[in-house]
């Protein structure tokens, strides 16, 4: 009788459409659509805009190069199909399956072959971590505070971290970090750490800095200031001086790069740190974010090198995993002071832990990898391979100029800038990475002196026929890389 009565007073709260569904007779929750599989959407022939029959490839009318887009990917994608009635039976699905992905490697093969414009090293074997591929691992939540799901890597995650702290000084008790799932996630994260830290601070940044920075500046709606920077790519911190004594009574959120993406530059550390202090700021005003993707891992093994160091007042760095290191997927890792860490971590009564990173579920493989390579490399190792890259640098950046080509190389860098390929295959073959009138080649780990030579004897040779007519004229790049780096017939 009670139930009869609470049931009743349960549905005076009901809707009308409510209380029908609870009274059907035919409800069958098991029931399944008789059809699942969807129409097809009609096609408008044009993609988001977007047409699919050719590539973008256009100069604006004031004679400035725009962006190229690449090949729409609704041309080549792989189509989703049904499997057939009898797929179980004839293994047709199965064997087309296994055709799309042995093609698919052969096209991987074929491009890492080609691959030079972007920071990822490609040296590297995992096979003994194929026997964990069937587990999903989640690291969600904090890394030091077990959470109630319990397939995770956080013993694997607080060893690599333990590593990292150690390399830029910093005590096991006085840091709190996390493995990323990339880069740009650390950015976001020691920024966000920043702007926590000092609600009502500017960010300030150079404008050669990753287009994360500026990212996260829109997406926590803060003041940026963009930095003049000097023909290296660093920072000028004249003007940065000008715009700190433009604000002195705003905090200030800066984020230094340890390697620029195009130049491979670095930001001067104890210059920035200098001029805040020339200009007021005591450390108690400040929070410095280093954004090391690439470099941050290199630094620390190159003679006479600014140190980046836990011991100068900085409040995070980040580092990538799948560039230098040599991770399979992207991820990357942040350490920072874990006393500013409080401004931005909650308890999730949910996972039994704390919420301090950017995203809930965390690739739980990721740990795994990385402490699999630290392990097998170690400090020594990384020592050795970043006097490689040194090296294999120097020696394009000088084959190129003996080549009559425009180039330059930070000191600091494995990055060598160059004169932008006019022929646009030619920069697709070897994905290089372009920027107005210059590209860079990214010297890692995996290439080789061999690699350069196959690139550089192309190089020369497409490059000879764009200019054969004595039309076209190499492009003048002093402004990008400096006159005594640029060997236009201005500069030669």
């Amino acid at each position: 009788m009670a139930r009869v009565v609470e049931s009743r007073a349960l549905s005076k709260n009901l809707s009308e459409d409510e209380r029908d569904i609870l009274n059907r007779k035919d409800l069958d929750p098991t029931a399944v659509v008789f059809e699942a599989v969807p129409p097809v959407v009609a096609s408008t022939g044009d993609l988001n805009g977007v047409h699919d029959d050719h590539d973008v490839v256009e100069k604006k009318s004031n004679g400035e190069r725009e962006i190229v887009l690449g090949r729409n990917m609704h041309t080549a994608c792989l189509d989703i199909t049904e499997p057939e009635a009898n797929d179980d039976l004839t293994g047709d699905k199965e064997a087309y399956m296994a055709a799309v992905l042995a093609r698919y490697r052969q096209t991987l093969i074929e491009r890492t072959r080609h691959h030079l414009g972007y920071p990822y090293n490609l040296d590297f074997d995992y096979g003994a971590l194929s026997q964990l591929q069937h587990f999903s691992i989640n690291n969600l939540g904090d890394p030091f505070i077990e959470s109630n799901y319990g397939v995770h890597s956080r013993q694997f995650e607080v060893g690599v971290l333990d590593w990292f702290a150690r390399l830029w000084e910093l005590e096991k008790h006085q840091y709190w970090g996390y493995i990323t799932n990339c880069g740009t996630e650390g950015n976001l994260h020691g920024i966000l750490v920043g702007r926590e830290v000092f609600p009502d601070g500017i960010l300030y940044a150079s404008k050669e800095s990753h287009y994360s920075v500026f990212k996260a500046a829109r997406m926590y709606r803060m003041e940026c200031i963009k930095v003049e920077t000097l023909v290296s790519g660093e920072i000028d911190c004249a003007d940065f001086r000008v715009n700190l004594l433009n604000n002195k009574d705003r905090a200030a959120i800066i984020n230094v790069n340890i390697g620029t993406t195009v130049k491979g530059a670095v930001d001067d550390l104890d210059l920035v740190i200098q001029t805040l202090e020339e200009c007021g700021f005591s450390h108690d005003r400040f929070y410095i974010h280093c954004d090391g993707a690439l470099f941050g891992l290199m630094i620390p093994f190159v003679k006479l090198a600014p140190k980046v160091t836990f011991k100068k007042p900085i409040g995070s760095v980040s580092v990538s995993g799948h560039k230098f290191v040599g991770c399979p997927m992207p991820c990357g890792v942040q350490i920072m002071r874990i006393e500013h860490i409080h401004a931005l971590s909650r308890n999730v009564e949910y996972l039994a832990s704390r919420d301090a990173t950017i995203m809930g579920s965390r690739n739980g493989h990721a740990p795994i990898f990385l402490w699999y390579t630290l392990n097998r490399k170690g400090y020594r190792g990384f020592q050795k391979e970043v006097q490689k890259c040194l090296r294999n640098a120097y020696y394009l950046k000088d084959r190129l100029r003996d080549a009559g080509i425009s180039a330059m190389l930070n000191e600091l860098s494995s990055t060598v800038v160059f004169e932008r390929p006019a022929d646009e295959e030619f920069v697709r073959r070897w994905q290089l990475a372009c920027q107005g009138n210059i590209a860079h080649v990214v010297v890692m780990p995996n290439v080789t002196v061999e690699k350069l030579n196959t690139f550089l004897d192309e190089l020369v040779r497409v490059r000879s026929v764009s200019f054969q007519d004595g039309k076209c004229q190499p492009p003048c790049v002093a402004s990008e890389i400096g006159t005594s780096n640029c060997a236009c017939p201005l500069h030669n």
